[in-house]
């Protein structure tokens, strides 16, 4: 049992890894306001992804980053989230699509103050996954494995059960 989890756990980490290059781009709003900020597709060295799933790992990093940008531009508390994909072209359409959301005006809608960051105001910065991975990794190797449960079995000898 400890020798399947110990695959599994090197399985795991085998799917997570760095790749040379992958385009992000990160939007940010608040509930106390109609701004919303939306930074140019960006591409980031050594970024880390889940090869299977295709999530950018520290994904909170990345957000983070932003969030702390724009607190220090005097606009705390704004919810911030990243989008990344290995492929430009398909993040070219995520970011249209969700630019699309907050551009167009719709009948008795609100309507948002859309501000665009340049590469100069920010940038995201590469962050490194590998030391987080092996703390995963760790931790997966060292869960309890639980054993099989064992049924059990009454034995009825005659019809009220006694002997």
């Amino acid at each position: 049992m400890v020798a399947i989890a110990a695959m599994l756990a090197t399985t795991a980490a085998a799917k997570k890894q760095p790749v040379p290059k992958v385009y992000i781009f990160g939007m940010a709003a608040t509930f106390n306001d109609t701004i919303v900020h939306f930074t140019p597709i960006q591409e980031v060295d050594s970024a880390w992804m889940d090869t299977k799933t295709d999530f950018l790992l520290g994904r909170e990093v990345y957000s983070y980053q932003l969030r702390d940008y724009l607190a220090a531009q005097q606009m705390p508390h704004r919810t911030c989230i990243v989008v990344a994909d290995t492929d430009r072209k398909k993040l070219e359409k995520k970011y249209l699509k969700m630019k699309k959301l907050y551009t167009q005006p719709k009948p008795e809608a609100q309507h948002y103050d859309v501000r665009y960051l340049t590469d100069n105001d920010f940038h995201f910065k590469a962050y490194d996954a590998s030391a987080f991975i092996e703390e995963a990794d760790e931790e997966t190797a060292q869960m309890p494995v639980k054993p099989a449960k064992k049924s059990k079995k009454t034995k009825l000898e005659g019809p009220a059960g006694g002997k």
